[in-house]
Protein backbone atom coordinates (compact mmCIF):
# COMPACT_ATOMS: atom_id res chain seq x y z
CA UNK A 1 0.00 0.00 0.00
CA UNK A 2 0.58 3.48 -0.83
CA UNK A 3 -1.68 5.13 1.64
CA UNK A 4 -2.30 7.73 -0.86
CA UNK A 5 -6.14 6.67 -1.52
CA UNK A 6 -9.41 7.39 -0.27
CA UNK A 7 -9.67 3.83 1.60
CA UNK A 8 -6.12 3.68 2.66
CA UNK A 9 -6.23 7.16 3.89
CA UNK A 10 -9.53 6.18 5.75
CA UNK A 11 -7.66 2.95 7.01
CA UNK A 12 -4.74 4.51 8.42
CA UNK A 13 -6.88 7.36 9.91
CA UNK A 14 -9.18 5.24 11.32
CA UNK A 15 -6.67 2.51 13.19
CA UNK A 16 -3.77 4.43 13.76
CA UNK A 17 -4.77 7.74 14.51
CA UNK A 18 -8.20 7.78 16.13
CA UNK A 19 -8.05 3.52 16.93
CA UNK A 20 -11.18 1.24 16.10
CA UNK A 21 -10.61 0.18 19.97
CA UNK A 22 -11.82 2.86 21.07
CA UNK A 23 -13.57 4.63 18.99
CA UNK A 24 -16.62 3.93 16.23
CA UNK A 25 -15.13 5.17 12.55
CA UNK A 26 -18.02 4.88 10.01
CA UNK A 27 -16.33 5.66 6.37
CA UNK A 28 -18.38 6.70 3.40
CA UNK A 29 -21.02 8.57 5.61
CA UNK A 30 -23.61 10.01 2.86
CA UNK A 31 -27.18 9.90 4.34
CA UNK A 32 -28.55 9.63 7.95
CA UNK A 33 -26.99 12.20 9.75
CA UNK A 34 -25.53 15.00 7.76
CA UNK A 35 -26.91 16.66 4.96
CA UNK A 36 -23.67 15.73 2.95
CA UNK A 37 -21.52 13.02 2.69
CA UNK A 38 -18.63 12.66 4.99
CA UNK A 39 -15.85 10.64 3.92
CA UNK A 40 -14.93 9.38 7.72
CA UNK A 41 -17.54 10.03 10.56
CA UNK A 42 -15.90 9.30 14.27
CA UNK A 43 -17.76 8.50 17.36
CA UNK A 44 -15.63 9.18 20.41
CA UNK A 45 -15.72 7.32 23.71
CA UNK A 46 -17.25 10.25 25.26
CA UNK A 47 -20.39 10.10 22.65
CA UNK A 48 -18.92 13.18 20.23
CA UNK A 49 -18.59 13.02 16.56
CA UNK A 50 -15.91 14.25 14.70
CA UNK A 51 -15.21 14.33 10.82
CA UNK A 52 -12.53 13.57 8.70
CA UNK A 53 -12.42 15.13 5.41
CA UNK A 54 -10.01 12.61 3.03
CA UNK A 55 -8.54 14.82 0.07
CA UNK A 56 -6.07 12.58 -2.37
CA UNK A 57 -5.15 15.34 -4.80
CA UNK A 58 -4.27 18.69 -4.81
CA UNK A 59 -7.84 19.42 -7.19
CA UNK A 60 -9.62 18.01 -4.90
CA UNK A 61 -8.63 20.38 -2.04
CA UNK A 62 -9.07 23.43 -3.63
CA UNK A 63 -12.45 22.48 -4.81
CA UNK A 64 -13.49 21.94 -1.51
CA UNK A 65 -13.95 25.65 -0.75
CA UNK A 66 -16.35 25.61 -3.35
CA UNK A 67 -18.51 23.10 -1.32
CA UNK A 68 -22.10 24.60 -0.34
CA UNK A 69 -21.97 23.39 3.42
CA UNK A 70 -18.17 23.90 4.17
CA UNK A 71 -18.53 21.15 6.59
CA UNK A 72 -20.75 23.12 8.85
CA UNK A 73 -23.36 21.38 10.99
CA UNK A 74 -24.63 20.54 14.42
CA UNK A 75 -23.25 17.48 14.86
CA UNK A 76 -19.39 16.99 14.73
CA UNK A 77 -17.47 18.17 17.24
CA UNK A 78 -14.32 18.32 15.66
CA UNK A 79 -13.19 18.52 11.58
CA UNK A 80 -10.46 16.94 10.37
CA UNK A 81 -8.52 16.84 6.87
CA UNK A 82 -6.53 14.04 6.05
CA UNK A 83 -3.69 13.87 3.67
CA UNK A 84 -1.30 11.94 1.86
CA UNK A 85 2.25 13.09 2.63
CA UNK A 86 2.25 14.28 -1.19
CA UNK A 87 -0.03 17.05 -0.40
CA UNK A 88 2.11 18.35 2.61
CA UNK A 89 2.89 21.68 0.12
CA UNK A 90 -0.89 22.28 0.12
CA UNK A 91 -1.73 22.52 3.86
CA UNK A 92 -2.34 26.39 3.68
CA UNK A 93 -5.71 25.04 1.61
CA UNK A 94 -7.44 23.73 4.53
CA UNK A 95 -9.69 25.76 6.75
CA UNK A 96 -7.90 26.98 9.64
CA UNK A 97 -10.47 25.36 12.28
CA UNK A 98 -9.32 21.74 11.00
CA UNK A 99 -6.84 19.31 12.42
CA UNK A 100 -4.43 18.26 9.78
CA UNK A 101 -3.41 14.14 9.44
CA UNK A 102 -0.73 13.80 7.70
CA UNK A 103 -0.39 10.23 6.31
CA UNK A 104 2.99 8.95 5.57
CA UNK A 105 3.37 5.96 2.77
CA UNK A 106 3.97 3.91 5.26
CA UNK A 107 0.65 3.95 6.82
CA UNK A 108 1.64 6.11 9.63
CA UNK A 109 1.11 9.93 10.00
CA UNK A 110 2.31 13.22 11.49
CA UNK A 111 -0.83 15.05 13.36
CA UNK A 112 -0.01 18.83 11.95
CA UNK A 113 -2.65 20.82 13.62
CA UNK A 114 -5.31 19.98 15.97
CA UNK A 115 -9.05 20.80 15.19
CA UNK A 116 -10.56 23.51 16.93
CA UNK A 117 -13.89 22.51 18.96
CA UNK A 118 -17.72 23.35 17.98
CA UNK A 119 -18.45 24.02 21.50
CA UNK A 120 -22.57 24.29 20.29
CA UNK A 121 -22.07 20.30 19.27
CA UNK A 122 -23.47 18.20 22.22
CA UNK A 123 -22.52 14.65 22.76
CA UNK A 124 -24.82 12.05 20.24
CA UNK A 125 -27.83 11.02 22.15
CA UNK A 126 -28.76 7.00 22.10
CA UNK A 127 -30.87 7.35 18.63
CA UNK A 128 -27.77 9.04 16.68
CA UNK A 129 -25.37 7.00 18.03
CA UNK A 130 -27.13 3.41 17.03
CA UNK A 131 -28.00 5.23 13.96
CA UNK A 132 -23.90 5.57 12.90
CA UNK A 133 -23.58 2.34 14.59
CA UNK A 134 -26.25 0.99 12.11
CA UNK A 135 -25.06 2.85 8.77
CA UNK A 136 -21.34 1.13 9.96
CA UNK A 137 -22.68 -1.79 9.90
CA UNK A 138 -24.58 -1.58 6.69
CA UNK A 139 -21.00 -1.16 5.24
CA UNK A 140 -20.02 -4.79 6.18
CA UNK A 141 -22.55 -6.65 4.12
CA UNK A 142 -21.49 -5.71 0.71
CA UNK A 143 -18.16 -7.34 1.34
CA UNK A 144 -20.02 -11.02 2.69
CA UNK A 145 -20.67 -13.18 -0.27
CA UNK A 146 -22.64 -16.20 0.02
Amino acid sequence: MKFDNETEIAYAVAVRFFGIRKCVCVPNVSWGLLRYEADLLVLTGSDYLYEVEIKTSYQDLKRDKNKKHQHHNNICRKLFFAIPEKLRFAINEIPERAGIIIIKPDGWYDYIRPAMINKNCPKLDSEKKFQLARLGAMRMWKWIRI
